[in-house]
């Protein structure tokens, strides 16, 4: 297996929603309706979403590809937090959001998941960030178990809107 992790770049928007069309559903809680996912996944992870999210320039996305073929991606975000519950949760100033993070099950445990984070944090630290912060649905244990390992605590709560449901996230932080 040749995995190669890079930068995303304006061409890979439909790479990207291909791999958050596959893989957003493994980190919703068990009972959440797959109408609401698929809702979530049209109007959020779409190629133009992602065409929009490699535009922003306080965004960085990274892929990781087996031999060419997508495996995995996560997202960055640079500076403060729209959601009040967050601001409030975070300690450190300035922040970068882990917003999203996500690797086909059958990379898991190969190193993937750790490659690109390591990749996502050394860039927030690059851009000036103290602290790096995510939401995660506090039902996903096994992303929960990666997030901590990987130094993130949980610093607080918040909300996440999945279609009609009100989904409880912790959030976690990591320092720089």
């Amino acid at each position: 297996m040749t995995v190669l992790y890079r930068q995303a770049e304006p061409a890979d928007s439909a790479r990207l929603a291909l791999i958050a069309a596959a893989t957003f559903a493994f980190a919703c809680p068990d009972d959440a309706p797959v109408a609401d996912i698929t809702s979530f996944i049209t109007t959020q992870l779409s190629e133009e979403r992602f065409a929009g999210y490699l535009a922003d320039e306080n965004r960085m996305l990274f892929l990781a590809e087996n031999d060419g073929v997508p495996v995995g991606y996560t997202m960055v975000i640079l500076g403060e937090p729209a959601d009040p519950d967050v601001a409030a949760a975070i300690t450190v100033r300035p922040t970068a959001e882990l917003s999203k993070m996500y690797v086909f099950a059958g990379h898991h445990g190969s190193g993937v998941a750790a490659e690109l984070m390591a990749r996502s944090v050394e860039a927030a630290r690059a851009a000036g960030a103290s602290g790096v912060w995510l939401g995660v649905n506090d039902e996903n244990a096994r992303a929960n178990r990666f997030y901590e390992k990987n130094g993130f605590a949980v610093v607080g709560a918040k909300t996440f809107q999945l279609g009609s449901r009100l989904e409880s996230d912790f959030v976690r932080e990591r320092l720089l």
